[in-house]
């Protein structure tokens, strides 16, 4: 059967049917007919009248092509009653042939529901349910042949492309990709107006907090001076023209969700099945339960939890206008055009339909030559931008996404540019700027677009994001206070004025900001991060609401429960506070410490005595009181060949275990805290670590970690585990020095791939 193009049907004459009997079988038949009837010998007539009557005698050929194509009945109907009309069915063939190769060619225009002068699959998906219909008019005439070809045809009939990890690198990892390009079906579903009058689509804000920065992103040179508008260092970013990203795992699948862990922040992958463990009877160190040390259990908060029903319901009230006011804002329609351009629009249409049915070669080519007769054109520097941005994400380009920085750039600098332009092009410039890493760029790129666009709130906003991911907190707090100045009811501002504070230690201050803003369900503030630090600050103050906001963000998504709080997780790991040697499978490591704890312990006391400024204060804001120090031997995987010299026997026996050595997401160190210290309630930064406290000095009484509900004290020379991206606490009110030492192992359900890929925290 032939293969028909999908750009409607070729004006070639059909085929003409061929007959259902052949030529030669017709010949038989008519020489038969025409030869007298048979003798009276014959078989037939000592029959009967019957075959006297027919006056014909057939011979064994004509019989084998009658029953053959006609069948048993019809040869029999036409041997003895001659009623079958030969030309009569010829025809009929002839016309059922012609009308089933219309069918096939898509010549069925009753059923044409997408408009391009043909039936095909597209059409069936819209009868079905499976797709919009669209306006009719919009599609190919018929005959007419695609724009670009044979070539530019068969590669309109690949699958579209999924969304590759280098574009999803940019992106919140709770949201898709604000940009996401269409694929080639949208050009006929978009509503039937100018393809050029398009923007892309509505830019996002960035990522709202400074988030972790994965391998795959090119870092930016803190030394460098902030870069002109026009155009950044090619120099600074990776020249090989290839962007090396985390590849997707193939040994992610979950068999059993009993333990899932999932965080619709920072889900990363998936582990590919669960090892059985062995359940060993708790032995070792004391446990002891406290009344005091824990926070109340969930439960007794339901009353709280059920009065603020009727607030979370204003709240979703609230979102829901907010998100009818951003679907208004979405449908009014950008004005990319100039004056001038629209003397060009047919070229910029033709040219834009390339790009948003996914030919961005065809689509650059197209743009190029539209600025090189029309440089003025601030549309068409904009469409090569946005072919060239396309293009960078198909190759994984850095240096095809420079180029798009910089078009972008040429774009928005052209005097009669639209201000609908201008906006768009400068944001989707910081955007990919952020995605390089160029930080410095960002930020200029939006202090830039604050300048045009002084009262965009958004924007400002966006600005505060990007000093955010520059790590200039005073810098983004100016821009917050300026924002709030002028809309003191603005959620976004609020939640990221109150992180600001929070981070400065003003703990009481944070809260109104962070509660009213995450109150405010305003687009960006639905984020695990405010949740975490309202609820840190309401916890430091005394407030036992702290566990109402705890259990609003697990049930959003953002925790794996109220009291598992870590964000950087791996989904379906088994989850459980408190871990046996033998539920962990790295019994020989356990072993090994307890075994050697005294040698240990000696070359700790060694350092400390030596000089115990060795030992790092705390530096993440966990204590509320004493003094705390930490000396590190492994950090993210990397070994202190400096720290590792003064401990040189217990470096030696850690790297026999790879399962700790090479724990990017954790640490090895030693930890001292001095009487009268108190560490706040706090939770690990992700899931996918266990944590071992090898115990080498410490008092009889006084000193004790409480995790969740339980509450244990450490031994000399015995080692606990706990996972630590569970709530965990510690007190010291010993008289004495404590002293222990941090292992931090791989989660075991991880995989080997999964612990060579996963990126270091």
């Amino acid at each position: 059967m032939q293969r028909h193009r999908h750009y409607g049907v070729s004006d070639a004459p059909e085929e003409r049917a061929e007959p259902i009997v052949s030529e030669e079988a017709r010949d038989g038949l008519r020489e038969t007919e025409a030869k007298p009837p048979p003798s009276s010998g014959s078989k037939k007539a000592a029959g009967g009248d019957a075959g006297a009557g027919t006056g014909g005698k057939y011979s064994a050929f004509t019989w084998l092509a009658v029953l053959a194509l006609l069948g048993v009945w019809s040869s029999v109907a036409v041997v003895y009653f001659d009623i079958v009309d030969y030309d009569s069915v010829i025809a009929r063939a002839q016309e059922f042939r012609s009308n089933f190769s219309q069918v096939l060619q898509g010549k069925l225009r009753a059923y044409d529901a997408d408009g391009d002068g043909d039936f095909d699959a597209e059409d069936a998906k819209v009868l079905l349910g499976l797709k919009e219909r669209t306006s009719r008019g919009r599609g190919r005439g018929r005959g007419q042949p695609p724009e670009d070809g044979p070539a530019e045809l068969a590669r309109s009939q690949e699958p579209a492309e999924e969304e590759s990890a280098y574009r999803r690198a940019a992106q919140p990892p709770e949201e898709e990709s604000a940009e996401e390009r269409p694929a080639a079906s949208a050009a006929e579903n978009s509503p039937a107006t100018s393809e050029a009058d398009d923007v892309d689509s509505e830019i996002q804000a960035a990522v709202p907090l400074p988030a972790f920065v994965e391998d795959d992103f090119v870092a930016d040179d803190p030394g460098g001076d902030t870069e002109h508008l026009g155009g950044e260092d090619a120099d600074a970013i990776d020249t090989s023209g290839v962007l090396v990203v985390e590849a997707s795992s193939q040994e992610t699948v979950v068999e059993s969700a009993k333990d899932l862990t999932s965080s619709k922040l920072t889900q990363e992958e998936e582990p590919s099945a669960e090892p059985s463990a062995e359940a060993e009877p708790q032995s070792g160190p004391v446990e002891a339960q406290s009344d005091t040390a824990g926070p109340p259990a969930v439960d007794s908060a339901k009353d709280d939890v059920t009065h603020s029903k009727s607030t979370r319901e204003q709240e979703a009230a609230k979102r829901t206008a907010a998100d009818k006011t951003k679907d208004k804002a979405k449908k009014k329609k950008a004005k990319l055009l100039n004056k001038s351009d629209k003397s060009i629009k047919a070229e910029l249409d033709a040219a834009e339909k390339l790009r948003k049915k996914g030919k961005a070669e065809a689509a650059l080519r197209a743009f190029e030559a539209l600025v090189r007769r029309h440089p003025e054109s601030p549309r068409a520097h904009y469409g090569k931008a946005q072919a060239e941005d396309d293009l960078a994400e198909k190759q994984r380009s850095n240096d095809m996404l420079q180029k798009a920085i910089g078009s972008y750039g040429d774009a928005a600098e052209l005097p009669d540019a639209t201000p609908d332009l201008v906006r768009a092009a400068l944001k989707r410039r910081a955007e990919r700027q952020q995605f390089l890493g160029r930080m410095r760029g960002a930020v200029a790129t939006l202090e830039r677009l604050a300048q045009v666009f002084p009262e965009d709130v958004g924007l400002k906003n966006d600005l505060g994001v990007a000093y955010l991911l520059l790590g200039d907190n005073k810098g983004a707090k100016k821009v917050y206070e300026e924002v709030l100045a002028v809309a003191p009811g603005d959620g976004f501002a609020k939640v990221h004025y109150g992180f600001i504070l929070k981070s400065e230690n003003k703990i009481a201050e944070s809260i109104p900001f962070l509660k009213e803003g995450l109150e405010s369900g305003e687009p960006g503030t639905d984020d695990g991060r405010f949740y975490f630090h309202l609820g840190d600050a309401l916890q430091r103050v005394g407030d036992q609401s702290a566990y109402h906001w705890y259990q609003v963000g697990h049930e959003r998504g953002h925790f794996a429960s109220v009291w598992q709080r870590s964000l950087y997780n791996v989904d379906g790991l088994k989850a459980q506070p408190w871990w046996t040697p033998n539920e962990t499978g790295y019994t020989e490591l356990v072993k090994a410490l307890e075994k050697n704890w005294k040698t240990i312990r000696d070359e700790a006391l060694a350092v400390m005595d030596r000089n115990t400024g060795q030992f790092v204060p705390e530096e993440e804001n966990l204590r509320e009181k004493g003094e705390w120090g930490q000396y590190t031997l492994w950090q993210q995987g990397k070994k202190s060949a400096a720290s590792c010299q003064a401990a040189p026997k217990t470096c030696s026996l850690l790297e026999r275990f790879p399962e700790a050595t090479g724990c990017k997401r954790g640490q090895i160190k030693l930890s001292a805290m001095q009487p009268g210290t108190h560490v706040w309630p706090h939770t690990g930064p992700t899931n996918c670590r266990l944590r071992m406290h090898l115990g080498l000095v410490v008092p009889k009484r006084g000193c004790r970690i409480r995790c969740t509900d339980r509450t244990r004290e450490w031994e000399e020379g015995k080692v606990l585990i706990f996972d630590d991206s569970f709530e965990h606490e510690v007190w010291q009110d010993a008289a004495t020095l404590r002293l222990i030492f941090i292992v931090d192992v791989w989660h075991p359900q991880l995989t080997a791939y999964q612990r060579q890929t996963l990126s270091a925290i």
